[in-house]
């Protein structure tokens, strides 16, 4: 049974003034931090804290990991789930889970450390409202993370730019140090003018101690093993952390916007994808468009949290069950959107953007990589517009040569053709139109150079 669009709203707006029925506020949060910092051991610990993990299922885990002699990855295997990932130990897709605190339903994005996968951190970033730093206290670790080159310091920067603005840094290990207060209190010294500097306000950021393979302080702080932490440390638990986090305000009136970021066979026939519905609703039955391309897909069925619903609001990490399109249509990437109000295909752009901590200054051509949501494309900055003051946005000078480290800038990007093939425009739009469909990031030889919002689509 399908409503008509504005019954839909009305009965959304109700909904979300009553959030979930379950009187739960619905946001999701991407781990980020540097390799082995132990993000998906504190999330497999979490999960099993709360109860989404049951003991056969921990039990199985830290068995088959002892027989891979990889005992100390056991609680990262309730997210670490392909065979590559636990031979490896390491995290290379953006694993999801949900769990429920008091008063909020929380979808993780378990995102990868390695600098390999920083484009699977970047598009697990783009379809979360949070973020969780895991950072690792041992001596040396820590600043190995937060060095230049360090993934702690460009996960910070990433998110950041893709628009989260709320950030719970989780100090962990802290059992490897003796629970000491200084270095707890080194840590966060550093990491304070990092987070201002990046963009996070004070006011958005807050710090917790944690040992995560010993279950402390995430749930709960009590037993033997966090005496030694209780003798100085009287906050919130992680989860404490994580009840507090505002949802931001959903933007359910735009048209709706989904970045399709997996693809994968339905149950059935029918092709599934999974994405964040970014902006409006949508619901069972409708007919959406596929851009690039000119499909149209019909929406069989919606899941959200592992539960089939009739239908779905903006800030929904969701799987859609399609139906009446051809597979080989679908790529991740594309955006599905309603045929009345399709997205605009840009190949040429100009965009506001900052400049990172470059080594070597943007020229007017320089060749780099364009990253949107799940896509990442070849593109040229083919014009330097004007460099930019950082705090008024006036111009401060009209073609510069060259673009600095920390400058602002707004600049002309053409998406690069590759091969004999014209390049093909990709769906985007001023961030003025839409904000989770305006923002850009521009990464050179595995380095994000810059990032920034899309002001106009030139063509």
């Amino acid at each position: 049974m399908s409503f008509a669009k504005d019954k839909l709203l009305e009965e959304v707006k109700k909904s979300m003034q009553s959030p979930g029925g379950k009187g739960k506020q619905g946001l999701s949060l991407v781990v980020i931090g540097h390799v082995d910092a132990g993000k998906s051991t504190l999330m497999g610990r979490l999960l099993y804290e709360l109860g989404r993990v049951d003991d056969r299922t921990r039990t199985a885990n830290e068995r088959n990991s002892t027989k891979a002699g990889k005992s100390s990855f056991s609680w990262a295997w309730g997210l670490d789930g392909t065979t590559e990932e636990r031979e490896r130990g390491i995290t290379m897709d953006v694993a999801l889970q949900s769990f429920s605190t008091t008063q909020r339903q929380i979808t993780v994005l378990d995102a990868p450390g390695h600098k390999e996968f920083i484009p699977n951190m970047i598009s697990g970033a783009s379809q979360a409202d949070c973020a969780l730093l895991v950072v690792d206290a041992s001596t040396g670790e820590f600043e190995a993370g937060f060095e230049r080159g360090g993934q702690s310091r460009e996960h910070l920067i990433l998110a950041r730019s893709l628009g989260i603005a709320q950030v719970i840094v989780a100090i962990n290990k802290l059992d490897q140090v003796q629970w000491e207060k200084n270095r707890y209190d080194e840590i966060c010294a550093l990491l304070r003018p990092f987070l201002v500097q990046s963009g996070f306000h004070p006011s958005k950021t807050t710090f917790v101690p944690v040992g995560a393979m010993l279950g402390v302080n995430l749930a709960a702080c009590e037993g033997d093993d966090a005496k030694q932490l209780l003798e100085w440390y009287k906050g919130p638990t992680l989860v404490d952390l994580l009840d507090n986090l505002e949802p931001p305000s959903r933007d359910i009136v735009s048209p709706a916007r989904i970045p399709i970021s997996n693809i994968f066979k339905g149950q059935g026939s029918g092709t599934s994808i999974s994405g964040r519905l970014l902006s409006g609703v949508i619901q069972v039955g409708e007919r959406l468009r596929v851009l690039p391309g000119d499909e149209t897909a019909v929406v069989k069925s919606i899941e959200v949290e592992e539960e089939n619903v009739p239908w779905a609001a903006a800030g929904s990490n969701l799987t859609l069950a399609l139906v009446s399109v051809d597979p080989i249509q679908l790529t991740i990437g594309s955006v599905l959107c309603p045929p009345t109000d399709p997205v605009p295909l840009a190949s040429t752009f100009t965009a506001k953007i900052i400049i990172f901590d470059v080594q070597v200054p943007i020229i007017s051509g320089a060749t780099v990589e364009l990253f949107h949501h799940s896509r990442d494309v070849p593109a040229t900055v083919s014009k330097l517009i004007a460099t930019l003051d950082r705090t008024s946005g006036k111009i401060v000078k009209s073609n510069p040569r060259v673009l600095v480290k920390a400058s602002s800038a707004e600049v002309q990007i053409t998406l690069r053709a590759m091969g004999s093939s014209n390049a093909r425009p990709f769906p985007l739009e001023p961030y003025a139109v839409n904000k989770a469909m305006g923002r850009i990031l521009i990464r050179r030889e595995g380095e994000t150079i810059a990032a920034g919002v899309v002001t106009a689509i030139l063509g």
